[in-house]
């Protein structure tokens, strides 16, 4: 295919070294309506390229033998066409003259390793940080090859699974994915208010009023009260069981982090109660049961289960951790620091509220925080200049690393929605292509397995068809 307009005609000896290139060697190559003039010798620097093989066979070759290295060829005006990307070839053209490949601002790395690999040119010539972004966007592909792959898992009806592992991957779907089903859905919801009722009575328990006396005349917690915690322990109780039982993977299941937390949600509880039935009354043990029910605390850590914005709070954290560590560091000094600087001018004063520098802790740590409690507060005028430093130090101290902090948050967010939303746009395009195979050869049209969602698959679907992804259409 001849392009009738040349958009630009651009005559590129690429001789780095400054020398004359020969003129019998040229060879005049369009890609995608940009033409341009290149030279043997600087293309031969690297023989195993498609553009070094083509400008050795220009000479004495047919145009059958000429056409396989091109998409289309001019025998009278002695110039290849390429459908390709010209953007993306000036980028190709930089091996010849630095040794190196770097990307432009705006071209997807994914579509430039595939003209890198029509070009016949390995992606080592690419620059350090363009093989880093590569390598996050092919993170990105894993992930949502990944969340295809577990869609596809839940959507498959493999015959060779039991009875009983079928039942038991139903019961952990119902469990743990409420995007499942909607009995999935009522049931995360149903979990959802249990976990903000027992945080609520765990609170309206400590107040004064709502307490009865025991036999003994301790304030305890009213019985309508301990009602519901009990029920809302049972109901936790039976949801820890039931994904105990449908996990698949019964150490991994018992050592997760959230499940750790699930247990010491409701261990106290029974504690307690065992230990009540044993009628235990040393003071040792009573104190040690105040200290177990203090962890009810932990139910509130359930509600990250149900709620993927906090879950990316967590991910953005553990990320942002070299920003939380500075953050830290930079406290610490500056606490250590202006509560020496403190009690140091405070001193003097007889009516100094700074006995000591650990003592002094405290004030500067409600100072750079910019709290400011008041309880603690210099006296002269030297104090006061030091309580101003610290508090404009605390305010860049911890206005900073927020900044990157917050900017990773958005990032991880930005992810998560990306690759939902993609994931379940392959969905999509899976179930169209069954439908298509299965309208033009019923026989042999099925379902996408999952053995056959990969990366490449992934980027394909969402991005071009199979057939047209190795090509480039122009667009003026």
């Amino acid at each position: 295919m001849h392009f009738n307009t040349t958009i630009e005609n651009v005559k590129l000896k690429l001789n780095c070294n400054g020398s004359e290139a020969s003129e019998e060697t040229e060879i005049a190559v369009n890609i995608g309506g940009v033409k341009h003039i290149l030279y043997g010798d600087v293309l031969n620097r690297y023989p195993e390229t498609r553009l070094a093989e083509l400008v050795n066979r220009a000479t004495g070759s047919t145009q059958d033998d000429l056409c396989a290295l091109c998409d289309d060829y001019d025998d009278s005006k002695q110039e290849f066409y390429f459908d390709r990307d010209p953007e993306a070839f000036k980028c190709i053209l930089e091996l010849y003259c630095y040794g190196k490949i770097h990307m432009k601002r705006g071209i997807c790395p994914m579509r430039f390793t595939r003209e890198m690999d029509y070009w016949g040119i390995d992606a080592e010539y690419l620059d350090e940080c363009c093989i880093c972004s590569l390598n996050e966007v092919q993170t990105e592909l894993a992930e949502i090859a990944e969340k295809v792959k577990t869609i596809l898992d839940d959507l498959e009806d493999d015959a060779t699974v039991t009875r009983g592992q079928r039942c038991q991957a139903f019961l952990w779907n119902l469990m743990e994915k409420p995007e499942s089903s909607l009995a999935a859905r009522v049931i995360a919801v149903v979990s959802f208010a249990f976990i903000l009722l027992s945080s609520v009575v765990m609170c309206v328990g400590t107040i004064p009023e709502l307490q009865v006396k025991d036999a003994k005349g301790n304030l305890v917690e009213h019985t309508t009260l301990e009602s519901i915690d009990t029920a809302c322990i049972i109901w936790f109780t039976v949801e820890y069981v039931l994904r105990l039982v449908s996990s698949s993977n019964k150490l991994r299941f018992v050592f997760s982090f959230m499940n750790i937390v699930d247990f010491l949600a409701i261990m106290p509880f029974y504690v307690v109660l065992i230990l009540g039935a044993a009628q235990m009354e040393l003071a040792n043990v009573q104190q040690a049961v105040q200290a177990l029910r203090i962890l009810r605390i932990a139910r509130i850590f359930k509600l990250a289960r149900n709620s993927s914005g906090l879950q990316t709070l967590a991910v953005a954290l553990k990320i942002s951790l070299k920003e939380l560590i500075l953050m830290f560091t930079c406290m610490s000094v500056g606490i250590f620091l202006f509560s020496a600087l403190g009690y140091t001018v405070e001193q003097s004063h007889p009516e100094t509220m700074f006995t000591s520098i650990p003592q002094s802790f405290w004030w500067a740590i409600t100072v750079m925080s910019t709290v400011g409690y008041g309880d603690i507060y210099p006296k002269t005028t030297l104090g006061r200049c030091n309580a101003a430093a610290s508090v404009l130090c605390g305010i860049v101290a911890i206005a900073l690393p927020v900044h990157l902090i917050i900017n990773n948050f958005v990032i991880v967010y930005s992810k998560q929605r990306v690759l939902e939303t993609t994931a379940k746009h392959e969905i999509e395009l899976m179930a169209l292509r069954a439908k298509e195979e299965e309208q033009e050869c019923p026989e042999a049209a099925k379902m996408p397995s999952q053995a056959s969602v990969d990366c490449s698959s992934v980027w394909d679907s969402t991005g071009a068809t199979a057939q047209q992804s190795d090509r480039y259409i122009p667009y003026y």
